[in-house]
């Protein structure tokens, strides 16, 4: 039965069919795919997440795409296409003569591009301020594919087009392999289960993989990096089979767009007073655990001061931190993305 959610998400949604080209056969594959994995998840999803926040992400991760489509993806892909139009020609895949052949071998060069700069996000901080906008979720849906900062949308675009000048890839095969690719992730982020799946995994990224991606938990969601195959995170030691405890990173509550913009330019992001989470006392712990880890990550953990690392850390934390009797619980104004 459909909760007032996807009623009026379908509101949103089915009307964005009108006046769509005949021709514009990404752009109405894209459409289709995401209506049907949306209504898969209204009718049952496998995760049963709380309905305030399956709201806000459904409307945070929309009101994302909508603003990413209009100042970048529409123009990163028209830029692609240029690029391919002007570049195609060259490249390492330029002597291959079967047209067949070069689609596949591109589409497998770009599937472990996207793998490595997936897996180079998690990996420097520096990239990882933008890219922790997507993991903030907390629950993953198909919506949640699109939920990106535009600064990740804009190097990511960078690094597809340097992609095909390197490989030589034609502007028809481009346009291919972002309609694939895209398809792939609105899969494997849709709040499904199905008959097969395991089986399927063995090739593919598929939801129950990529829910371990999405973890909570550090350890665990540093792992399928993959955007199509799994099979390069089985060859590079990053695969990992878990059902994640929770979805989203720890003590980053529900976020509306603007709020995401801001989070993915700050490396500590202060909430505003209408997103205060509770936390535990032993969330507040771990929390002045990883602000003297930062501390310490930034003198190059030079030895002799981590007592002082611990104690500037638990002042500042708990300067931000009010106590609220009748809930009885911690509430945070000092989030750090872990």
């Amino acid at each position: 039965m459909l909760t007032s959610t996807h009623k009026t998400l379908f509101s949103i949604v089915v009307p964005a069919w009108q006046g769509v080209d005949a021709t514009d056969l990404r752009s109405v594959a894209i459409l289709l795919v995401f209506c049907l994995l949306f209504a898969l998840e209204a009718l049952g999803g496998y995760r049963k997440d709380p309905a305030k926040a399956t709201r806000q992400s459904y409307l945070s991760n929309l009101g994302t795409f909508i603003m990413n489509d209009t100042l970048m993806s529409l123009m990163s892909v028209s830029a692609l296409f240029v690029v391919a139009e002007k570049f195609g020609h060259w490249g390492l895949l330029h002597h291959v003569p079967d047209p067949g052949l070069k689609t596949v071998l591109s589409f497998l060069a770009l599937d472990l591009s996207l793998y490595l700069w997936h897996r180079l996000n998690h990996r420097f901080d520096c990239l990882w301020m933008f890219h922790k906008v997507h993991h903030s979720d907390t629950t993953m849906n198909v919506s949640t594919a699109f939920r990106l900062h535009f600064v990740e949308v804009v190097l990511t675009a960078a690094v597809k087009a340097i992609f095909i000048v390197v490989m030589g890839v034609p502007s028809a095969v481009v346009l291919f392999n972002e309609a694939i690719i895209t398809l792939m992730i609105m899969f494997h982020h849709a709040n499904l289960r199905f008959a097969g799946e395991r089986w399927m995994a063995k090739l593919f990224i598929v939801p129950s993989l990529h829910r371990v991606h999405h973890s909570a938990l550090r350890k665990e969601h540093d792992n399928n990096y993959g955007a199509v195959f799994s099979f390069w995170d089985r060859f590079f030691g990053s695969f990992a089979e878990k059902e994640p405890d929770k979805i989203g990173l720890e003590s980053i509550p529900g976020l509306g767009v603007l709020e995401l913009v801001k989070y993915g330019l700050s490396k500590h992001w202060t909430p505003s007073p209408q997103s205060t989470v509770s936390a535990s006392p032993q969330m507040l712990e771990k929390m002045i655990a990883e602000a003297a880890y930062y501390r310490a990550k930034e003198r190059g953990f030079v030895p002799g001061n981590d007592y002082l690392d611990w104690l500037e850390a638990e002042k500042e934390i708990k300067s931000r931190v009010r106590w609220d009797k009748k809930k009885r619980s911690l509430h945070s104004f000092f989030l750090i993305g872990c």
